[in-house]
C-alpha cells in the first residue's frame, strides 16, 4: 500500500495542487509508464513475436536455448532504426509480430524489447481497459534503464483511427490492431473463471481480482476493509513459475529463485503472501519490480477497487476512477505493500513482527504491510510507533562460490 515517492523517481509527474507526501508516495505514473526489460533474447521478432501461448501450450514442449551469438549479432547489426518517427516504429514492430499474439499482463501491456546501434530498448503496445473500445493503442519504446545511468527520452504516442490506426474489437478480449497493410489478433488473458480456494482467503478478506504478473506470477489481489490493507497472495492454483530458497533468517520466508520475489508462509492459513521484491529489479522497473502495475483490470467488478482504495485514501474521493487511475490518465494509486530489499535482511522486520507478542492478534496481517525508504529498513505498520532490530540476527554462515 505504501511506497515512498523516491520509488517513483523521475517517472512521478501529474499529481497536481492539494495533494499531501502520504498520497504522493502511493501514487504512480498511468500510460507513460517504462516497461519493461528481461533476459538476453535480442531482437523483436523473438523476444516478443513468439507468443507464449504457444510456449505454454505444451507441457512436452522443449525448452528454448538462447545463444550469446545471437545477442553478439543483434549489438552489431548497422541497420538503423528510424526511433525519431513513432508511426515507422509501430510498423516495424507490428510487421515483426505474428499474426496473433497473447497478452498475458493483467493491465494488457505487450512487453518487447530491441537492439538499435547496440543500445538495447524497450517498449510497450497497451490495450487500455479503459480506452481500447474507443479505438486506442498505447505505444511506447526507450532506451532500456539501467541503475547506472540517468534515464533517457520516452517516446509515448497513444494512437487512434485519425492517426491511420485501426483498433477493433473482435470477441471478448480480443481485438485487432491495423495499420497500413499489417493487422495483428492481441488476444488478451481471460482469467474470468479464477478464484481463489478457500484456504487463500481470510473470513475477513475481500477477493479484488486475478494478477498476472509481468514477471509470470499470478496472485490474487486481496483486500482487508476491517484493517485497511491490501495483499499479493500467490495463485498455487496452477504450476508456479519459479522455485523457493528458505530464507537464511527464517523457514517462514521463502524467496524465488528466479524473480527474487520473497513471500511469508501465513501463520494462520496456507498461503504464501507477496512480503518482498528486490530493490534492483524496482530502480529498474523490470518484469520483476512487483505486481504493483497489474492490476486485475479486466476483472474488476463495478466500483470495488476504487472502494478498496477510498477507505485507505479517503482524500481521493472523485479524483480517481474505478481502477485507480486520475482522470487525467497522468497517474494511477500505487498498491504496493511489499519491502523493495537490497539485502536479506531488510526483510526480517516482516518476520519480527508477525511474532512479536507486542503486535495485537487482531494487526497481525498489518504486519504484512510496511513503510519504507530505498535503502532503508522497512517498519512494518504495527510497529510504526515501536523500536524494531536494526540488525536481524545472524544468519548461518554459507560457503563462498568460486567463478562466476
Amino acid at each position: 500500500m505504501v511506497r515512498i515517492a523516491s520509488v517513483l523517481g523521475p517517472l512521478s509527474r501529474g499529481l497536481g495542487e492539494g495533494w499531501t507526501e502520504k498520497t504522493r508516495a502511493r501514487w504512480r505514473t498511468g500510460g507513460l509508464r517504462r516497461h519493461k526489460r528481461l533476459g538476453h533474447r535480442p531482437i523483436l521478432l523473438l523476444a516478443a513475436g513468439l507468443s507464449l501461448s504457444a510456449a505454454m501450450a505444451s507441457a512436452n514442449e522443449r525448452p528454448r536455448l538462447y545463444t550469446h551469438q545471437t545477442y553478439i549479432e543483434d549489438i552489431t547489426n548497422d541497420t538503423a532504426l528510424p526511433l525519431s518517427d513513432p508511426k515507422a516504429m509501430l510498423a516495424w514492430v507490428l510487421e515483426s509480430l505474428p499474426d496473433r499474439v497473447k497478452v498475458y499482463p493483467t493491465e494488457n501491456y505487450y512487453y518487447f524489447h530491441f537492439y538499435n546501434q547496440g543500445v538495447r530498448y524497450a517498449g510497450n503496445l497497451r490495450l487500455d481497459m479503459m480506452d481500447r473500445d474507443q479505438g486506442k493503442l498505447h505505444f511506447a519504446y526507450f532506451e532500456d534503464l539501467q541503475e547506472w545511468k540517468e534515464d533517457a527520452p520516452l517516446t509515448y504516442n497513444a494512437f487512434d483511427k485519425s492517426d491511420g490506426v485501426l483498433v477493433e474489437k473482435v470477441d471478448r478480449l480480443v481485438y485487432r490492431v491495423s495499420y497500413g497493410e499489417r493487422q495483428v489478433i492481441f488476444e488478451l488473458n481471460d482469467l474470468s473463471k479464477v478464484v481463489p480456494p478457500p484456504h487463500a482467503i481470510g473470513p475477513d478478506e475481500k477477493y479484488l481480482g486475478p494478477v498476472f504478473d509481468d514477471s509470470g506470477m499470478r496472485f490474487f489481489l486481496i483486500f482487508n476493509p476491517q484493517l485497511k490493507v491490501f495483499h499479493y497472495v500467490l495463485d498455487e492454483t496452477i504450476k508456479i513459475p519459479d522455485q523457493f530458497r528458505l530464507s537464511t533468517y527464517t523457514n517462514r520466508i521463502l524467496i524465488g529463485v528466479r524473480t527474487g520475489f520473497a513471500y511469508y508462509l501465513d501463520v494462520r492459513m496456507n498461503r504464501k503472501i507477496l512480503i518482498g521484491v528486490f530493490e534492483a529489479n524496482s530502480r529498474v522497473n523490470n518484469y520483476f519490480d512487483g505486481p504493483f502495475d497489474q492490476l486485475p483490470d479486466n476483472f474488476v467488478v463495478g466500483d470495488e477497487l476504487r472502494d478498496a482504495i477510498l477507505a485507505v485514501e479517503p482524500s481521493l474521493k472523485d479524483t480517481i476512477d474505478r481502477v485507480g487511475g486520475s482522470f487525467d490518465r497522468s497517474g494511477r494509486y500505487l498498491i504496493g505493500p511489499y519491502v523493495t530489499y537490497r539485502t536479506e535482511d531488510q526483510l526480517y522486520p516482516v518476520h519480527y513482527c508477525a511474532t512479536s507478542k507486542d503486535v495485537p492478534a487482531a494487526n497481525y496481517y498489518q504486519c504484512f504491510v510496511v513503510e519504507q525508504q530505498y535503502g532503508e529498513y522497512p517498519v512494518p505498520l504495527p510497529l510504526k510507533a515501536n523500536a524494531i532490530p536494526e540488525v536481524a540476527p545472524k544468519a548461518a554462515k554459507k560457503k563462498k562460490r568460486r567463478g562466476r
